[in-house]
């Protein structure tokens, strides 16, 4: 894929997860559920891998930071989950990879380095699972959106590209 193909789809995912993240999300306990931003993670980690795809999580999340739309727990659940949604459908080329791969990365993972920036950046006392709950709900969710819709898609970058 031509570099200029690529960063024209990874601003595009990041306006679809800041727009996305407006219009489909709900509250789960002490955090938010942003499904969008899981189901992009999942659908560019098969369209572009690893890297891109941490940086369109990274930028979702800053974007909405920005606007007063999210909190400083999207960095780690969507980093980490476009990280291993992008490595486990690198070595396994499944779109089930990807889905796993998002929600072992957020759901688990993110969810439990979301304790330190909750503790100390963000001054809230939650305990160790606190956000694993909605970390989960939120990346199943968004990954079960995208592995209806990456096939067409998939479908669709190999035709064109």
């Amino acid at each position: 894929m031509k570099k200029t193909n690529q960063l024209t789809l990874i601003a595009a995912f990041i306006a679809i997860g800041v727009v996305g993240a407006s219009f489909l999300w709900f509250p789960t306990g002490i955090a938010q559920a942003y499904p969008v931003q899981h189901a992009i993670n999942v659908i560019s980690a098969i369209i572009l891998g690893p890297v891109p795809t941490v940086i369109i999580a990274f930028g979702i999340g800053l974007v909405r930071n920005a606007l007063g739309l999210g909190t400083l727990l999207a960095f780690p659940g969507g980093m980490i989950g476009a990280l291993l949604a992008g490595l486990f459908y690198r070595y396994r080329k499944q779109i089930s990879s990807a889905v796993i791969g998002e929600v072992v990365g957020t759901g688990m993972i993110g969810s439990l380095l979301s304790i330190p920036i909750a503790r100390l950046v963000m001054g809230q006392t939650v305990g160790v699972f606190a956000f694993v709950p909605g970390f989960l709900v939120s990346s199943v969710l968004g990954a079960i959106i995208a592995a209806l819709v990456a096939p067409k898609l998939l479908a669709y970058f190999k035709r064109h590209h």
